[in-house]
């Protein structure tokens, strides 16, 4: 299986590799694995859906 780290994951998902982090120490990302002091990502691993947010509430700063 092919992994991807923290920073990759982020660019393709378009959010913090913070976020990323948090994601991966809540278990929110099926098959995330750390290895020492990295994370290693399934490359074909969904975005988990932020929970931040209201389902279906379109951001104020994207235009329909």
């Amino acid at each position: 299986m092919d992994y991807m780290i923290l920073k990759e994951a982020s660019e393709k998902w378009g959010v913090t590799p913070r976020r990323i982090n948090y994601y991966c120490a809540a278990g929110r990302i099926p098959g995330a694995i750390k290895m020492a002091t990295i994370w290693l990502i399934p490359k074909d691993a969904e975005k988990p859906i932020d929970r931040r947010t209201k389902q279906g509430k379109t951001p104020k700063h994207e235009d329909i």
